[in-house]
C-alpha cells in the first residue's frame, strides 16, 4: 500500500477491507436540522490531501512501465465526489505516483476562481493531473430527455468521446465515474486481460432483465432488436470501465455510439441517457470483470434513490450509481449506512468542522 508523508485526518469510521467483505465501525455526526454552509468559490473548500509515495518495488515516477492512466469528468456539481474519488485511489495502490489521472471538463464552463481543476491542484499538489477539454455543443443535439436531469448533462456522454478527447499516447484507460472510491490496488483493475478483440472490460451482471433498458418500440421492431442477434448480451455498468483507447478508435466506436443516439431522437427505444448505446454496441462483447470492481447502485434508483445495502461478497470499488449522493444525504443529516463507506475519503474542509464540533 502507498506510503502517507503525514498521518491522515481523523476518520468519520473505521473501515477494515478483507476478502470477506467490509467492517464498519460509525462514528455519527452530531445530529442537526441544517447542513453547513457552502464555502464561497474563492476560498479553499477542500483539505489538502497527505502526499502518497511509491512502495521500494514500484518503478520510477515518470517510467511509462507501471503507469496506469485514470480518466474522469470534472463537473463542479460533483466535485467532491471527484476528491474522494481520487484519494481513494491514491491511497489503496502501492505505486500512486504511477497513476496519470486525465479530467474531462466541459470547455468554457468555469471562472478562474471557482475551476475544478485548481481544486484538484491545491488538494493533491503532487500531482501532475491533465485536463481535457470536452465541447459539450458536439453531443447537446444528439441527447434525449432521460428519466433524470443529471443524466442528461453533456459530460456524462464525455466517455463516448475518450477516445477522440486524449492524447494518441493514452492506449489504455480506466475510464471511472465521480460517485465511487476505490478500495484496492488500481492497478489489478488496470491488468485485466482484454484479449486480442475486446475493447472494453466491465463487471458484467447476466442476471439482470436486460430488456427494461429498452423500450417497447424497441423490441418490437424487427430490424432494430436485431441488434443483439448471434450475441449474448449482459447489463454492465459504464461507470467503470477499462477501455483499449487504440481498439475504440480503429473500430469507428464513437460513431457506432452516435448513431444509436440519432435512432433514440427519431423513436424513443430507451430511457436512461448515456448506457443504452454503449448497451446495443458492446454489450454481450466485452471482456468480464469480477464483480468486486463495481459494487453499484449505493445511490438508489434513478427515481427516488432509496437506500440500499452491500451486495454479498468482497469488495474492491464501491459505486454510488443512482440519484442519492452520499455527500448529499451526509450533509442533510440523512446518511443511508453504506455512506459511512464514503465518508473517510470526503476532503471537504466544511465536513471535518462538522465532526470537529
Amino acid at each position: 500500500m502507498a506510503r502517507a508523508c503525514r498521518m491522515a485526518p481523523l476518520l468519520l469510521l473505521l473501515v477494515a477491507v478483507a476478502a470477506s467483505g467490509i467492517r464498519v465501525d460509525v462514528i455519527r455526526l452530531p445530529s442537526s436540522s441544517s447542513a453547513p454552509p457552502p464555502l464561497p468559490p474563492s476560498s479553499p473548500a477542500f483539505r489538502e490531501a497527505p502526499a502518497f509515495r511509491n512502495g521500494d518495488e514500484c518503478p520510477p515516477r515518470g517510467s511509462p512501465d507501471g503507469r496506469v492512466d485514470v480518466a474522469m469528468t470534472l463537473d463542479a456539481n460533483y466535485l467532491r465526489g471527484t476528491m474522494a474519488a481520487v484519494f481513494s485511489i491514491l491511497q489503496h495502490t502501492a505505486c500512486p505516483e504511477n497513476v496519470a489521472f486525465h479530467f474531462l471538463a466541459a470547455a468554457g464552463d468555469y471562472q478562474h476562481d471557482s475551476d475544478p481543476l485548481a481544486a484538484i491542484r491545491a488538494t493533491f499538489p503532487y500531482l501532475d493531473p491533465s485536463v481535457h477539454r470536452f465541447d459539450p455543443s458536439r453531443v447537446r443535439g444528439r441527447i434525449s430527455r432521460s428519466v433524470r436531469h443529471a443524466l442528461d448533462q453533456p459530460l456524462n456522454y464525455a466517455r463516448i468521446y475518450l477516445a477522440d478527447t486524449l492524447p494518441a499516447t493514452v492506449r489504455r484507460v480506466i475510464y471511472l465515474d465521480s460517485d465511487v472510491v476505490v478500495v484496492d490496488d488500481v492497478r489489478k483493475l488496470w491488468s485485466v486481460d482484454l484479449g486480442d478483440r475486446h475493447v472494453v472490460a466491465a463487471p458484467e451482471y447476466c442476471h439482470a432483465n436486460f430488456t427494461k433498458y429498452f423500450t417497447d418500440a424497441f423490441w418490437s421492431d424487427e430490424e432494430l432488436s436485431a441488434a443483439f442477434r448471434g450475441r449474448r448480451p449482459c447489463y454492465f455498468n459504464t461507470g467503470v470501465m477499462v477501455m483499449d483507447v487504440a481498439r475504440w478508435r480503429r473500430g469507428g466506436y464513437t460513431r457506432r455510439v452516435e448513431e444509436w443516439m440519432a435512432v433514440q431522437k427519431r423513436k424513443r427505444i430507451y430511457h436512461l441517457g448515456s448506457l443504452p448505446p454503449f448497451l446495443l454496441v458492446l454489450a454481450g462483447d466485452i471482456r468480464p470483470v469480477d464483480h468486486r470492481w463495481n459494487q453499484h447502485g449505493l445511490g438508489g434508483d434513478n427515481v427516488e434513490g432509496r437506500c440500499r445495502s452491500l451486495h454479498p461478497g468482497p469488495i474492491s470499488l464501491l459505486h454510488w450509481s443512482g440519484k442519492g449522493k452520499p455527500w448529499l444525504r451526509l450533509d442533510a443529516r440523512k446518511p443511508c449506512t453504506v455512506d459511512y463507506l464514503w465518508a473517510p475519503y470526503d476532503l471537504y474542509k466544511a465536513a471535518a468542522t462538522a465532526l470537529e464540533e
